[in-house]
């Protein structure tokens, strides 16, 4: 099997990993390396903090498929916030929960009708010679106006995707990753490794 090494600690993130590209791949993480630590996210795109990540991880690990994830919700009634600041909205050790309800609680001060919203997935990917390749991927959708659901993680529990009435997390994690932005490009991670 082809090694994957994922710049992330994030075991949601992991396991949505996992789940999309089956046994195609062995699936390795930062956390397995004792002398990693994860660099500062000081890019002011998605795309530059996934590079951040991707380079650090590749640093260490060459010759092999390295990707970083960075991906949030953008909130177009909240001048696109979260953004890339999704995972410490409510601050820097802020858990799901906290980051939700500093969302909703923005949104009911906001505007209660500015519901759109969308998540963006984008990965930085160092195949074995060092070629670099960027992979987006997108879901619109719109902010519930409390929490529903109990599987996912991040903001699952208030994002209702386009075409649907419920929330990742009550539509489950099957549904979720055939809908969702990390889904999307991960499945075009999978064509670009040929797995």
């Amino acid at each position: 099997m082809t090694p994957l090494w994922i710049a992330t600690t994030n075991q949601g993130k992991v396991n949505e990993f996992r789940n999309l590209m089956g046994g195609q791949v062995e699936i390795h993480t930062a956390g397995e390396l004792s002398v990693y630590s994860a660099p500062p996210e000081t890019g002011k795109t998605f795309e530059e903090n996934a590079r951040i990540k991707a380079r650090s991880l590749r640093a260490m690990k060459p010759g092999v498929w390295v990707v970083a994830d960075d991906s949030g919700l953008e909130v177009p009634g909240l001048g696109g916030l979260p953004g890339i600041h999704s995972a410490r909205y409510a601050g820097e050790k802020a858990k799901d929960p906290e980051n939700v309800a500093k969302l909703l609680k923005m949104m009911q001060l906001r505007s209660a009708t500015a519901r759109e919203a969308q998540f963006v997935c984008t990965l930085v990917v160092f195949d074995p010679e060092g070629k670099e390749h960027v992979i987006n991927g997108i879901v619109k959708g719109k902010i519930s106006d409390k929490v529903r659901g109990t599987t996912g993680f991040g903001y699952d529990p208030v994002f209702i995707p386009e075409g649907h009435d419920k929330t990742f997390s009550e539509l489950g994690i099957a549904v979720k990753n055939q809908l969702s932005h990390r889904g999307a490009a991960i499945r075009e991670l999978a064509k670009l490794m040929q797995v």
